[in-house]
């Protein structure tokens, strides 16, 4: 079990993800292990590496009910609903991202964060049709933001659709 831990300790900071998330994924995954020490979960029967993914996937269903729950809670909040879909983006569940991020889209309609993670669930989804259309309006809304970075960073996501 310690060297699992430290393994793990050791390969998490270097992720994205993990300097993403906070201090809150510290406290969740010392919970994690205490439960494992305890009850001998699924994860001493896996290696390092799958370990870690199993842990990763274990604490993205809690992040899913988190977000879920947080639209429930607060229904007419775009933030809501925009990481609401960015978490089924980084799924891969992109018809779910789709809706999510529509929403958050329709809340506010000059979210330029929001309608570029739209295209990216539309492309992902197969529908480079609503993509391009989406990021085009990201596009005007980005500039009109005075954001002329994102505005080339949309241009780019255009042009991989073609």
């Amino acid at each position: 079990m310690a060297a699992g831990a430290f393994f793990f300790a050791g390969v998490l900071p270097d992720t994205v993800f993990f300097r993403a998330a906070g201090a809150r994924v510290v406290v969740f995954f010392a919970v994690v292990f205490f439960f494992v020490a305890m009850c001998g979960a699924p994860y001493r029967t896996l290696g390092n590496t799958e370990a870690v993914l199993y842990l990763l996937v274990s604490m993205s269903d809690a992040r899913l009910e988190q977000f879920k729950k947080m639209v429930v809670d607060f229904p007419d909040s775009p933030m809501s609903h925009f990481s609401l879909g960015k978490l089924y983006l980084e799924r891969r569940q992109y018809p779910e991202a789709a809706q999510a991020l529509e929403s958050a889209v329709r809340l506010d309609p000059t979210y330029a964060a929001a309608m570029v993670a739209l295209g990216d669930a539309w492309a992902g989804a197969g529908e480079s049709d609503k993509a391009r259309e989406v990021l085009g309006r990201a596009r005007e809304h980005a500039l009109a933001q005075g954001h002329p970075g994102l505005a080339e960073e949309i241009d780019e996501r255009i042009a991989d659709l073609s």
